[in-house]
């Protein structure tokens, strides 16, 4: 599936695992991305509060959701839970938001990055930085609201 480049924007990148969420986002113009420490996840979803403190801290006007997509473009376990948490987000957050197919971020941060054997969540921010380069210059551009017009994986 192709996309065309999103119009810039302030955004956060989520690489959503099963014990950490990684994050980044960008500037306003899409010029420069940086990473914030991952966040644990809670079975209570009590990191949404951090999330949106990061949200209003630097003005963020939206954001995307790594999907792992298999190498074959079909859904995996992983990528439902991300899929779900990503309209999860969205309702609680009242932002836009999109998912990217992050096939392969974690092993990119590690070659990309020089990251071995992280347990801090270093590589998984890194990985959402990945993940919001690709969507800088690929796109999609972000949904209103949960659920509407989402990509259909």
């Amino acid at each position: 599936m192709k996309f065309c480049k999103p119009q810039p924007k302030s955004i956060l990148s989520l690489d959503i695992g099963t014990k950490r969420i990684g994050l980044a986002y960008c500037d306003p113009l899409c010029i420069t991305s940086n990473i914030l420490p991952a966040v644990k996840r809670f079975e209570n979803n009590q990191e949404i509060k951090i999330i949106r403190n990061y949200i209003n801290e630097f003005n963020l006007t939206g954001f995307i959701v790594g999907i792992p997509l298999d190498e074959k473009g079909q859904m995996t376990t992983q990528a439902i839970d991300c899929k779900n948490y990503g309209k999860l987000l969205s309702n609680e957050l009242k932002l836009p938001f999109s998912y990217v197919n992050e096939h392969s971020s974690t092993w990119e941060s590690s070659e990309r990055f020089g990251i071995k054997k992280d347990k801090s969540g270093l590589i998984d921010s890194f990985s959402a930085k990945i993940i919001l380069e690709q969507w800088i210059e690929e796109g999609p551009e972000l949904e209103e609201i949960a659920g509407k017009r989402q990509i259909k994986y």
